[in-house]
């Protein structure tokens, strides 16, 4: 789609590929290195080749688009009619990628607007569709930015992991929140703040921390008018019954999308992942 205000965003968003077509949002890859290969996300890796590789241990990290990438997008987003970009990102405190798109932006051939979301996911996609739903209304750039930053301080992410060692491992949490959580023999809830992961409950058992899971997301969803996303790596009729349930618990439930993530932010969850997403419109 071409519009004068164009939409960037980045691979961590996972919008549904057919969503990200009928508004024209471009998400930039972030990549994955498995061993001695980079591997971009969405293309070049499956998620069920990143579980198979964490379960057995092999070295997995990730990386952040370099600024050429983003200057390149830039560039084709202005050749095809573009005359400003707002640029939505995964949380500065995760990933350079913010980083990347704001030198890349200093270049570009029109006045790009990177903003950084603190979120990632659903999260961000929520924030970068809103973004677009203005764009397409034939709104400006200022319009764009003021919804998605209203979006995004109106969303919260929570998510449950078998173990903290991914997280703790790639850096996304403190050593000695993932040691107690081990020592204690507890099964971490999650939750996003300030655009960092903090550690929000501990609770004994997987089932009951689901279980709690599923209380905390229909507590903040309330009645009001909302989406919600539920993500997971590797588990996806723990997702179907957790979505089963919210349908139920929700009355406000306007949009709900049940996805596996990609394989950059498995990379630091690791299988068995359960998220949510609670974003009120």
């Amino acid at each position: 789609m071409s519009r004068h205000v164009a939409i960037v965003t980045d691979s961590t968003a996972y919008l549904p590929r057919r969503t990200m077509e009928r508004h024209g949002i471009i998400a930039v890859p972030l990549t994955v290195v498995l061993g001695d290969r980079a591997l971009e996300e969405g293309a070049e890796i499956s998620t069920r080749s990143l579980a198979e590789a964490l379960q057995k241990r092999r070295p997995v990290t990730t990386s952040r688009p370099s600024p050429e990438i983003f200057a390149a997008t830039y560039r084709k987003l202005a050749a095809e009619g573009a005359t400003s970009v707002v640029s939505l990102h995964l949380s500065s405190e995760l990933s350079g990628t913010y980083d990347a798109a704001v030198l890349a932006a200093r270049e570009a051939p029109v006045p790009v607007r990177v903003v950084d979301t603190g979120m990632v996911a659903m999260a961000l996609g929520f924030c970068a569709l809103t973004a677009a739903e203005v764009a397409d209304g034939g709104g400006t750039v200022d319009e764009a930015v003021t919804a998605a930053e209203k979006r995004s301080a109106a969303t919260s992410a929570y998510f449950y992991v078998d173990t903290l060692d991914y997280l703790r491992r790639g850096g996304r949490i403190g050593t000695a929140q993932a040691l107690l959580g081990s020592a204690l023999a507890v099964k971490p809830l999650l939750q996003l703040e300030g655009g960092r992961i903090e550690l929000l409950e501990k609770v004994r058992t997987s089932s009951k921390a689901i279980a709690r899971l599923q209380e905390i997301v229909a507590e903040r969803a309330g009645t009001s008018e909302v989406d919600i996303a539920v993500h997971h790596l590797a588990a996806p009729d723990r997702a179907a019954t957790f979505a089963d349930r919210l349908r139920e618990r929700v009355p406000g439930l306007m949009d709900l999308h049940v996805s596996e993530v990609g394989a950059v932010i498995g990379a630091h969850t690791g299988p068995g992942l359960l998220g949510a997403v609670v974003s009120p419109r």
